[in-house]
């Protein structure tokens, strides 16, 4: 790896963790906005929910935008929205104007998150290099999730939930500032028309899909808006489908969604994002509700599930030049259903309690960054670069879409389990009803890597 390329890795890098930072850095801040800015408690969810929607609604139509009118542009430029975003949403003194800040970090995010990791396909050549660079991107996106709990919850308690926001602007301006005479603007030769009706009926059956999960979440699988939402999504991602069967340029040509690998890769990411980033919703709720835990030591907790991702990440490429994509996908899948089953004997009992949690969370840490690196390198394999922005923004959909997914479908798990009851025993079996739920969804990840994931290979063998 050369000096020059070292540094667009750099560069890339430090933008994707920060806006994996974004994804959760305000979770833990919600309830002090709330009493800062005056929220109701019903809206205080719109907080997340406005993000979450934008960032996974518009990621296809933003990716399919970068490689019209070049990758490098967007990806500045969506920096440049955050950086504003953020110190407008740091300043906010209404709710209506922090959600507006919100909206905008959502879509900066939407058009950041595949315009930067394009870059990154195009700039490393596949092989052993484009994997290594998948390897750390996919770690610092995993350790930056992570971080941002812990951040939020130092940040909020030491100085203020304004900082949650404010910390963005620097990182923001310095990657502005470094990365145009660093990375080479990439787009692909001959262009495409955008895909209009395609664009519009996939981010709105996404918005719809989200917004209902986020509604199932908060009110249970029978209220009426998210039964809508969800049914309004579905019925928009069919019309997706037929619009990309008859249109002479898709948005998502259906040759690439007949690649097994990208189908399947994409829908092992969606579970790994699924299961981890719940994974911290629950056992946040578990030290807070159940050990009496104060939201900066449940934080500061997860440093050890961070510490196993980074080292999963970092293992990763290593692991899959070595043997293969295929055989990293199944170990970290099994590796992560195994640590996440040995949570399910969680107790009341603090230290015994802590003394199983710690381990369990950095083992599962590592088999899940292992699957997530084995799913970026298989969804983005194998396409050429023109159909890069294509790939990269498949595979942030379901990243995205996956962080999203994952609280709502457990909390309603949580929510069903308990009856209501909000006891630390109540809590306790809430949440290790939702850990065994979890786990079976691991392990679904590995039989689909098994069954579907290897025929490929055997047929190109045969």
């Amino acid at each position: 790896m050369t000096g020059q390329l070292k540094l667009v890795l750099a560069v890339l890098l430090v933008a994707q963790f920060m806006l994996a930072v974004d994804f959760s850095i305000l979770n833990v801040a919600l309830p002090a906005i709330g009493d800062g800015l005056g929220f109701s408690l019903t809206n205080l969810q719109w907080i997340a929910t406005s993000f979450a929607l934008c960032a996974a609604g518009f990621t296809l139509f933003f990716g399919r935008i970068a490689d019209l009118v070049g990758r490098k542009r967007i990806f500045l430029g969506s920096l440049g929205l955050l950086g504003v975003a953020s110190l407008v949403g740091g300043l906010a003194t209404s709710p209506a104007l922090l959600i507006v800040a919100r909206v905008a970090q959502g879509l900066a995010t939407a058009a950041a998150t595949p315009a930067g990791l394009s870059l990154l396909t195009t700039s490393f050549p596949e092989g052993p290099l484009r994997q290594k660079a998948l390897g750390l991107s996919g770690a610092l996106m995993s350790a930056g999730f992570t971080t941002g709990a812990i951040l939020g919850g130092v940040l909020t308690d030491l100085l203020s939930w304004r900082w949650a926001f404010f910390i963005n602007v620097p990182v923001a301006l310095a990657v502005l500032l470094i990365a145009p005479s660093v990375i080479q603007e990439s787009r692909p030769t001959d262009r495409p028309k955008l895909d209009l009706p395609g664009a519009l009926s996939v981010t709105l059956g996404l918005l719809g899909l989200v917004y209902g999960l986020t509604q199932a979440g908060e009110h249970g699988w029978t209220d009426p808006h998210a039964a809508a939402g969800l049914t309004v999504g579905v019925l928009l991602l069919v019309v997706f489908y037929f619009i990309e069967r008859r249109v002479t340029q898709p948005l998502v040509p259906l040759r690439v969604l007949r690649r097994r690998s990208v189908v399947w890769g994409n829908v092992l990411g969606l579970l790994a994002f699924v299961t981890e980033t719940s994974l911290v919703y629950l056992l946040t709720l578990y030290m807070q509700k159940t050990l009496g835990f104060s939201a900066l030591l449940a934080g500061i907790s997860f440093g050890v599930l961070g510490l196993g991702t980074v080292a999963g990440g970092l293992l990763a490429s290593k692991a899959i030049a070595k043997t293969s994509t295929l055989t990293v996908l199944v170990a970290g899948g099994l590796i992560q259903t195994i640590f996440t089953a040995a949570l399910f004997f969680l107790g009341t009992s603090t230290p015994s309690s802590m003394a199983l949690l710690l381990p369990a969370t950095f083992f599962g840490g590592v088999g899940n960054m292992l699957v997530i690196v084995g799913f970026m390198v298989t969804a983005t394999s194998g396409l050429p670069d023109k159909e890069q922005g294509l790939a990269t923004g498949l595979a942030t959909m379901s990243q995205q879409v996956g962080i999203t997914m994952g609280i709502p479908i457990m909390s309603a798990i949580v929510t069903a389990a308990t009856m209501g009851a909000a006891t630390a025993a109540a809590v306790l079996d809430g949440v290790t009803t939702a850990i065994a739920v979890n786990a079976a969804l691991v392990a679904l990840g590995v039989l689909i890597a098994a069954v579907f994931l290897r025929t490929k290979r055997q047929h190109q063998h045969s």
